[in-house]
């Protein structure tokens, strides 16, 4: 054992922080002074050999995309192919990933969208850091027990239908990044998208398996047009022209985001929603506002993290959990008992504190310095024990993002970088398709908590800190993030869908990359885990973890569960000579750069 601990007290939450009443004699940096910062090297980082379990569906090596200028990451190549047509044409880093984000929701309207929100954390080469938060937010007529029946139990109307979507930011925070931060206008780099909508493209495999799995529910709220012909889903390899979007599009572009949430487009979301008995009118629209934050800043082994503030919770929970393992002064090898051990307590501690004091920064003041600081690392460390697993604490307070989230990771040849994440939660969202403009709308409602004790559709059990109120943000798991090398160059763009497991993901991408030596590829196909507290299990990729690790894991009292895949990560990676890129393994996509 590396360390000792004579103590049975269980970590409880005071004032949302877990602490425990006894200290160990593992070997650490826990009360040592922050190292030296290392004497800079000219090379990004060297990379290793990585290894993975012989029952591991991808093999270890093989090549992420490179590119010597400049390099995208995305769900979608046709959306990737956008964004580097702007950056071609002299676009930066930020005018690329407008033009992508708009691409996306053409080509990957499952979660690319208009309809809904995101963050983008943004890294100009001159020094600049900046976040934006274009979070959805509550109509003005939502309620806190708007999703309570009169027996007291939840209904499906956060998930499905009108009543579940909240007001769509990502219109207005794409243009408001494009203009404190872009070089070319609107109306330039919306063309890719306008061209895809209006002269079409052929569908592919994912578009038509998403098709398929999202029928019942889209067809439920009335159907979208373009999408099922007589009823039934686009087939693979059919071309798709969707001119409502097109014109949404055009709109836009020559009238800027006021068509979106004053003109004509906001007249027809506000029809739709009068219509269908939703609640958002054109003063939803007409009040949004994004929101310019402050990056969190950290540090990890010498190394800088930029990563989105509240209303995401993405950027507080992976430096807490950076800032825990980074007591140790190495991490155990990838893949044993120990570093699935080290890795999930981690994650247990800081999802204990998202879930119980972070939302909508407007109307929750949470202790974010706190959080992420090094001295609170150290007293989270000394609740770690070597020989089993934390219990979490009962949860007495309640209520995540869906798999149809999507992250995409841009880098420009100037060494500007852009990560962004937007989402409409479920696959299309609440279902509801608003013909007139061509675009699905989110559910992102169930985000909030609907009643405390009840988890939400992803089984995340969150605090009144989250609770619904009239224009307020949803509490979101989106973790966009940058990571500088020890020059202040970018090293790493990444980010990642799949609800909760977006942060861990994320997280571990960092761990793989900075802590395992890995390449982008091996760092993007090694096998991940997933600790969020509520409910108290470890999830583990089915193929992932030795039988030996598995059976260890067990007798230290994790309740552990082998699912297909955790989350959907995009990510470009600085290199010799230039930039590599990978979309994910598990899912579909394109790194594209030139």
């Amino acid at each position: 054992m590396r360390r000792s601990a004579k103590c049975s007290s269980m970590f409880v939450i005071v004032l949302g922080a877990v602490v425990a009443s006894c200290t160990h004699s593992r070997s650490s940096t826990a009360n040592a002074p922050s190292p030296a910062t290392p004497a800079v090297a000219a090379a990004p980082v060297e990379t290793r050999a990585a290894q993975f379990p012989s029952g591991w569906r991808f093999a270890a090596g093989g090549h992420a995309n490179e590119a010597e200028h400049a390099m995208i990451a995305s769900n979608s190549r046709l959306a990737s192919e956008a964004g580097v047509e702007i950056l071609k044409r002299g676009g930066n880093a930020v005018d690329a990933a407008v033009a992508t984000g708009f691409a996306l929701e053409v080509t990957f309207p499952a979660a690319g969208n208009i309809g809904g929100g995101g963050f983008m954390v943004i890294h100009m080469a001159d020094g600049r850091s900046a976040a934006i938060d274009y979070r959805e937010v509550a109509p003005l007529a939502a309620t806190p027990t708007m999703y309570v029946d009169a027996s007291g139990h939840v209904t499906s109307q956060s998930t499905v239908g009108p009543l579940a979507v909240g007001v769509p930011g990502s219109v207005a925070g794409m243009a408001e990044a494009l203009r404190r931060y872009g070089t070319m206008s609107l109306h330039d780099v919306m063309q890719p998208a306008i061209r895809l909508a209006a002269e079409g493209f052929t569908v592919d495999s994912a578009l038509a398996r998403s098709l398929v799995e999202g029928k019942a529910l889209i067809l439920g709220q009335g159907g979208a047009a373009p999408f099922y012909p007589n009823g039934e889903p686009l087939a693979y390899g059919t071309h798709l022209v969707q001119p409502a979007l097109a014109r949404t599009l055009r709109l836009i572009a020559e009238h800027g985001p006021d068509a979106f949430y004053k003109g004509e487009i906001a007249d027809t979301i506000a029809a739709q929603m009068q219509r269908m008995h939703g609640l958002i009118t054109k003063e939803d629209l007409a009040r949004y506002v994004p929101e310019w934050r402050d990056p969190i800043r950290g540090s990890y082994r010498g190394d800088t993290i930029l990563a989105m503030p509240p209303s995401s919770s993405g950027g507080v929970s992976t430096m807490e959990s950076l800032n825990i393992l980074e007591t140790w002064p190495t991490l155990p090898p990838f893949g044993s008992t120990m570093y699935a051990h080290d890795v999930a307590e981690a994650f247990r501690r800081a999802f204990i504190d998202r879930n119980t004091l972070l939302g909508d920064p407007a109307f929750v003041h949470a202790p974010i310095d706190r959080l992420t600081s090094k001295a609170y690392a150290r007293a989270m460390r000394d609740s770690i024990f070597d020989d089993r697993a934390t219990p979490s604490p009962t949860f007495t307070a309640a209520r995540g993002e869906a798999m149809h989230t999507t992250h995409y990771s841009v880098v420009d040849a100037h060494g500007d970088a852009v990560a962004t994440t937007t989402t409409l939660n479920s696959l299309y969202g609440s279902g509801v398709y608003v013909a007139g403009a061509g675009m699905f709308l989110n559910d992102e409602m169930d985000d909030f908590t609907s009643q405390p004790g009840t988890p939400n559709q992803f089984g995340l059990v969150q605090g009144e800190a989250n609770a619904i109120a009239p224009g307020k943000r949803m509490l979101s798991a989106m973790s966009p993030t940058i990571v500088l090398d020890k020059n202040g160059k970018v090293l790493l763009v990444v980010g990642a869908a799949g609800g909760p497991t977006i942060i861990t993901t994320t997280t571990q991408v960092i761990l793989n990359v900075i802590d395992g030596g890995m390449s982008l590829s091996d760092a993007m196909k090694a096998p991940r885990l997933h600790e969020q507290a509520w409910p108290d299990g470890l999830e583990y990729e089915r193929g992932g973890l030795s039988q030996s690790v598995i059976d260890s894991l067990t007798a230290m009292g994790y309740h552990l569960r082998a699912v297909r895949g955790i989350a959907n990560s995009n990510a470009v990676m600085r290199v010799n000579g230039g930039w590599q890129g990978m979309s994910e393994p598990r899912s579909s996509g394109g790194a594209v750069g030139y």
